[in-house]
């Protein structure tokens, strides 16, 4: 019997906000199975939207992409309902997810998924890519769980890396120069086959930790005319040592990544490296909180024993939202 066909749009979702009329609008959205794309606020002064899968969660074989377009002036929150569950995957299949941005001049994107949650024994890799015009303002969260701890699956998962890359128009006219850096950086980053501590932080925009996932990397080819502004790795690998080993996880069971840039958050960035900046430093504190200046931007890192420790924290450094959004998403989720 011959094999089905692949079909090129299983898994995946695409999401288009349009500023119409002065308001934020989805003027596009799709979704194939398994993704599913819920938009409760269409339009407004924000869009509200949240991705989900049937299940609840990622499958060993599941592929999944979303692809957003978020147009010149438009506002637009993408997040989930609930932690992304990532199921056993004895047989090592395929499993990963692939998120391309692409912010127009002036738009506004907080991108904020609630964390993933790696079951025992599975495999999962995700990629994520921003583009920003000038103008345009980005918040990004990006956070994972040790698993199911209440079951005694505290880091027990087989694989899991995620990479995110930002990149922002220039006004150079040398482009070459553009992309010989971003090679640069690339390369960087494919040299140290070293995994990175997980938690730490970073002065500047890169890790030197390759970016490679289980899945291929998408073929779009992106303009000259970027620079590589924030380029974040983290890879867990059960087979290389265990999971559970001071310098990697050790005693925290949650960790996460906020990443703030773009010229409208600007007061936001100098509130949270001055508040971070301020703490005192604690013997074996139950949460660890670091942020460094990126470009037009910074990123804060957290980790902590509870899982709601480290949201609190995010939340806290997330207020000003409410003002961009017209609310804040986690008060509600639909």
């Amino acid at each position: 019997m011959a094999a089905r066909p692949t079909d090129p749009d299983r898994g995946r979702a695409e999401l288009e906000v349009t500023l119409v009329c002065n308001a934020s609008t989805v003027t596009g959205a799709y979704a194939a199975n398994p993704m599913k794309l819920l938009a409760p606020r269409s339009r407004g002064l924000s869009v509200w939207t949240y991705t989900s899968s049937f299940g609840g969660g990622l499958v060993a074989g599941d592929q999944t992409r979303l692809d957003l377009r978020i147009g010149k002036g438009a506002r637009c929150f993408v997040g989930t309902q609930s932690a992304t569950k990532i199921y056993r995957n004895p047989d090592c299949r395929p499993c990963s997810h692939v998120t391309r941005a692409v912010l127009e001049a002036g738009a506004f994107l907080a991108f904020m998924p609630a964390p993933v949650q790696p079951f025992a024994d599975s495999r999962y890799s995700q990629r994520q890519t921003f583009h920003l015009a000038p103008g345009a303002g980005l918040v990004l969260v990006d956070w994972f769980t040790a698993g199911r701890a209440a079951c005694g699956e505290r880091w027990a998962f087989a694989h899991f890396s995620s990479c995110n890359e930002v990149f922002a128009a220039t006004d150079r006219a040398d482009s070459r120069i553009c992309r010989s850096r971003r090679e640069e950086a690339l390369i960087r980053t494919r040299i140290n086959n070293e995994p990175p501590r997980v938690g730490s932080s970073s002065s500047g925009a890169i890790l030197n930790q390759p970016c490679a996932t289980e899945s291929s990397r998408p073929a779009t080819r992106e303009p000259a005319s970027e620079d590589l502004i924030f380029l974040d790795s983290v890879r867990l690998e059960a087979a290389e040592d265990s999971l559970l080993r001071p310098h990697r996880t050790g005693r925290f069971n949650c960790f996460a990544m906020l990443f703030l840039l773009g010229a409208p958050l600007r007061e936001a960035v100098a509130l949270m490296l001055a508040a971070v900046a301020g703490r005192p430093v604690e013997r074996r504190p139950f949460l660890l909180v670091s942020a460094s200046p990126v470009g037009n931007g910074a990123v804060l890192r957290v980790g902590a024993e509870q899982v709601e420790t480290v949201e609190a924290e995010l939340r806290e450094h997330l207020g000003f939202l409410s003002g961009w959004l017209g609310g804040l998403p986690w008060t509600r989720r639909w």
